[in-house]
């Protein structure tokens, strides 16, 4: 007979807290574990920012920016997920992608959050191909609303 498996407190990807057997309290670290699949699952950032806001919303979803103030201090790059009134943070892994509402495109973290850059229509030069230029306005058009780039 093989042996059982011996798992850790925490999942090794995201700290995703583990129940252990005859664990009292187990809702509080299901519930946990509930709280950081909710907020990363097809994540939806606000926007990024040095200091929460005001009035968050149960649900709502930040970057946390370079210089973190008040609730946030020490968590420079962190995705922060408010959650039953307070404040859940998690480190982001190599390749976590998460849609930045406020710019209006994808964010994605390679050792920092990374961010796709507007995308200027072609202009000037000695002739003009109409054809070529609106062909190119109509790809940049929907890299805009697939969200990979931001509008200009």
């Amino acid at each position: 007979m093989t042996d059982p498996i011996a798992f850790a407190s925490a999942t090794p990807r995201y700290a995703l807290p583990q129940l252990f057997v005859a664990q009292a309290q187990k809702e509080l670290t299901l519930n946990e574990a509930l709280a950081r699949i909710d907020g990363l699952l097809h994540p939806v950032a606000e926007g990024e920012a040095d200091a929460p806001p005001a009035s968050p919303a149960d649900g709502e979803c930040w970057i946390v920016g370079t210089a973190p103030t008040g609730d946030w201090s020490g968590q420079s790059g962190a995705i922060a997920l408010r959650q039953a009134g307070n404040w859940l943070f998690v480190a982001p892994r190599e390749g976590t992608s998460v849609y930045d509402r406020a710019a209006g495109s994808m964010a994605r973290y390679d050792s920092g959050w990374q961010r796709n850059s507007a995308i200027s229509a072609p202009s000037g030069g000695t002739f003009t191909d109409v054809e070529a230029r609106a062909a190119i306005a109509g790809l940049i058009a929907a890299l805009a609303v697939a969200g990979i780039v931001p509008e200009i």
